[in-house]
């Protein structure tokens, strides 16, 4: 009982200062190591954006620059491969790979691709895009059920194209061109209640359009409407 009281007084005598004092000996240089890490750390992202990242940004948007006149110009093989000066898109994903202009040139090589009749390639390319830019990855989609469809995957093909008509859907263009698409497919694969569910979303949706015009024909078909 007395240790205890004893070690009590200990206490009560040690001044806040000798405590502080105390805890920054015994912490201190661990915290300073820690705080220089994170300033380290922070540094060295900054650094890495400005001197590394930034500059590799604008090289592969400067390279798209040429890459996309050669697709514009249906130069198929040019816009892919690139001439004696300018990369092509190949080029750009692999030089400036985790740039955004690397990622977009993924679609154009994928589009490329399914220009050539290289549908795994075109696959390969379109299947793992990704952007926020909502059009371009609904037709992103849309090209992806090209491909499946070429390689005869209709499963695959028309998931895909039921995602581009459905991802974006203020788009008049896109939209109902893909769900006519996965319509029709399903007809090929003997699925009309399928087929008929994506053909009225056109007529309800989208009635002004170069498909919404013509589907009362598909459906009539499949004896919808007369």
């Amino acid at each position: 009982m007395s240790d205890i009281k004893h070690r009590e007084h200990l206490e009560h005598e040690i001044s806040p200062i000798d405590k502080w004092k105390h805890f920054s000996d015994t912490y201190g240089r661990k915290a300073g190591i820690g705080l220089a890490l994170v300033l380290i750390l922070i540094l060295g992202y900054f650094g890495y954006k400005q001197y590394v990242l930034e500059p590799k940004e604008k090289q592969a948007s400067e390279s798209m620059f040429r890459a996309e006149e050669y697709y514009r110009a249906d130069s198929i093989r040019l816009a892919l491969n690139g001439d004696a000066v300018n990369a092509g898109f190949a080029k750009i994903i692999s030089r400036y790979k985790g740039t955004k202009a690397a990622d977009l040139a993924s679609f154009y090589a994928g589009s490329c691709y399914l220009k050539l009749g290289d549908f795994n390639n075109a696959v390969k390319y379109l299947k793992d895009f990704k952007t926020s830019a909502a059009q371009v990855q609904a037709k992103a989609y849309g090209l992806l059920g090209d491909a499946y469809s070429e390689l005869n995957k209709k499963e695959e093909a028309v998931e895909q194209y039921k995602k581009a008509g459905t991802y974006f859907e203020e788009d008049e263009v896109i939209s109902p061109e893909y769900l006519f698409r996965a319509g029709y497919l399903y007809e090929s694969m003997g699925k009309n209640q399928d087929a008929i569910a994506m053909y009225e979303l056109i007529k309800s949706k989208y009635p002004s359009s170069p498909r919404g015009f013509d589907i009362d024909r598909y459906l009539a078909r499949l004896g919808v409407v007369k």
